[in-house]
């Protein structure tokens, strides 16, 4: 929640005054939901959260005929308090998002060891389609002529992830075919690791 409260807060202080629907499509633009997890739902819900905080300020509402309200916002001075803490937060400290993937993976021993390396190897498939597009994209004018610098450098840290995991893929797939053990010498016989199956059923 915090990226989504930051992310809003960033825009509304580069583009206020604003309506709330131009906050929305530009975050979509960005596509944020899938690196940011800002849910298209959740924007408008954020708003007016925001302001009820007084975060965010409303200059105006609009009603055009028929369609729904469209209410303008600006930052407060309390709001620029919150994003420049926001902001910092993010950039001072390594948080590691939940990654479900690797919630499956804790449990590798219950997947056939065949299984688990065709997975990894597809996984490792995917991501490298994920980079071609990627490199595509970087090389495009979209990002070159019509992106700020930085876009291109988030990029580049997109790529630089997917190819460091695409390489752990491969490696632990030929681990796990190797029938390595996956508990230390001993450790099957332990109390608590009795029903630690081998993914050999």
């Amino acid at each position: 929640m915090s990226a989504t409260r930051m992310m809003i807060l960033g825009l509304v202080r580069w583009m206020q005054p604003v309506h709330g629907y131009d906050v929305r499509r530009e975050l979509l633009s960005w596509s944020a939901d899938k690196w940011a997890n800002v849910q298209p739902g959740s924007i408008y819900h954020a708003l007016r959260k925001l302001t009820d905080e007084g975060l965010l300020r409303t200059v105006s509402v609009e009603q055009v005929g028929a369609r729904p309200a469209r209410t303008t916002y600006e930052v407060t001075a309390k709001g620029e308090d919150e994003f420049e803490t926001l902001l910092r937060a993010q950039w001072w400290q390594v948080q590691e998002p939940p990654d479900p993937f690797v919630a499956a993976f804790s449990f590798l021993p219950a997947m056939p060891r065949e299984e688990a390396a065709a997975a990894l190897r597809n996984r490792a498939n995917l991501l490298r389609a994920g980079v071609e597009s990627m490199r595509a994209s970087l090389d495009s004018d979209w990002v070159r002529n019509r992106k700020p610098v930085h876009v291109g450098w988030m990029f580049e840290l997109w790529l630089a992830r997917a190819e460091a995991e695409t390489a752990w893929c491969e490696r632990i797939a030929e681990r796990i075919e190797s029938g390595v053990s996956y508990l230390p010498d001993g450790m099957e016989r332990a109390e608590g690791w009795s029903g630690w199956t081998d993914g050999s059923r």
